[in-house]
């Protein structure tokens, strides 16, 4: 009785608190399900419509549209995607019915004054793909559908208003950031061309590179996601037109960036927690777990370890530089030494008080002053451990 009562009263509390969390937050918004998408064959890996977020805009943001999409790693064979399936990344049956829309997507003034009263879309993801699939497995019941759910959608929100946009932004984090990176041009083309039209990626800069064991994990990884979900032919053809003998190294963004028309912006790690545990030093390349204690803090990382480390944000700001983004006058970027993934779309990262902090810069003023163009944004934040003004964020979180 005592420990039904505990776990009653632990529940309460757990309630409480998420609710407190939502009301500082920001606003709940309800979910919008697709259910025309389904005859189209625009659907989750389980057959199930795609579903969005949508809080409408306000006064003088009427006509200017964020379209947001979600992340959520991807599954590069079967197993993996039907271990996904019967999940919020596979299936719009389990997606929670409202969302807390904070950070970028937050509708609250004080915390985002550059956007808070556009047209704010958080786009759920459930293909795991990036947006990019076009192949079905019957065999297993699997649907990879990842580009029609983007083409659905887009064409769902220009009837709804978009058309008329005067300013509009395709962003995302993780794989919806590299999502924002693959579709941006394409965003576009969709849109007048009175439209202003940019594009913001939120920690999906993913390097190619090579792992601790000198394997090739995260090439063979991407291979096997574009393979499977029949990715090829929606990446873009100004990357996979010079790639020819390996378009599916069109995944990675420093091969896609550099012939990229459409304004974008970078918001990225130095150190991003996601690619120092899947890319430099993954399970599979690590079978002595000398990595493990590492990976969760860096504090606990050897000197051989942070050198390494460091090696691999020498690598990816080389792969910056040669993709355009520090030298192009309509690419911004901002680069922080924290141990973090996905930065835009929690209020502590974004413009509140503990807010890393870049060249006196928050990651709020950055994004606004280079949307509109109040000023250039090279924002590129010294070697770890430097900066103090980095969250104490969860890396598992």
């Amino acid at each position: 009785m005592i420990s039904g009562r505990l776990r009653q009263w632990l529940s309460l509390l757990v309630c409480v608190l998420a609710v407190i969390l939502l009301k500082s937050e920001g606003a709940s918004v309800g979910i919008t399900y697709l259910q025309d998408a389904v005859a189209k064959g625009a659907v989750c890996l389980d057959g199930s419509p795609p579903a969005y977020h949508f809080d409408n805009g306000s006064g003088a943001g009427v006509d200017n549209w964020i379209v947001h999409m979600e992340g959520g790693g991807w599954c590069q064979d079967v197993p993996t995607c039907l271990s996904r399936k019967n999940t919020d990344l596979g299936s719009s049956k389990q997606m929670v019915k409202q969302f807390g829309f904070s950070g970028f997507l937050s509708g609250q003034q004080k915390s985002n004054p550059d956007f808070y009263n556009w047209n704010r879309i958080k786009v759920r993801y459930c293909d795991g793909s990036s947006f990019t699939g076009d192949a079905v497995d019957r065999a297993n019941n699997l649907f990879f559908k990842g580009n029609s759910i983007w083409e659905f959608i887009i064409a769902d929100l220009l009837a709804k208003g978009m058309r008329n946009a005067k300013n509009a932004i395709l962003s995302g984090c993780s794989a919806g950031g590299l999502a924002s990176i693959l579709h941006c041009d394409r965003f576009r083309d969709l849109l007048p061309a009175s439209t202003k039209v940019k594009c913001i990626s939120d920690g999906g800069f993913f390097l190619h590179a090579q792992d601790v064991s000198g394997g090739k994990h995260i090439e063979e990884f991407y291979g096997k996601v574009a393979r499977l979900h029949g990715s090829v032919k929606n990446l873009p053809a100004s990357c996979t037109s010079r790639m020819v003998a390996r378009p599916e190294l069109c995944f990675f963004p420093q091969y896609v960036v550099q012939t990229m028309q459409t304004p974008i912006f970078f918001v990225n790690s130095a150190y991003d927690f996601w690619q120092i545990k899947n890319i430099l030093a993954p399970s599979a390349a690590d079978k002595s777990k000398a990595w493990k204690s590492c990976k969760l803090d860096l504090t606990k990382c050897t000197a051989e370890q942070l050198k390494t480390i460091q090696d691999f944000r020498t690598q990816f700001l080389s792969a910056l530089d040669e993709a355009g983004v520090v030298n192009s006058p309509s690419k911004g970027m901002f680069i922080d030494s924290c141990y973090a993934h996905c930065q835009i779309g929690k209020q502590i990262q974004w413009s509140s008080d503990s807010s890393p902090v870049v060249s006196n810069m928050k990651i709020a003023k950055a994004v606004g002053d280079w949307y509109y163009e109040r000023s250039p944004i090279k924002k590129l934040d010294c070697p770890y451990p430097c900066n103090p003004t980095c969250p104490n964020v969860d890396s598992d979180s």
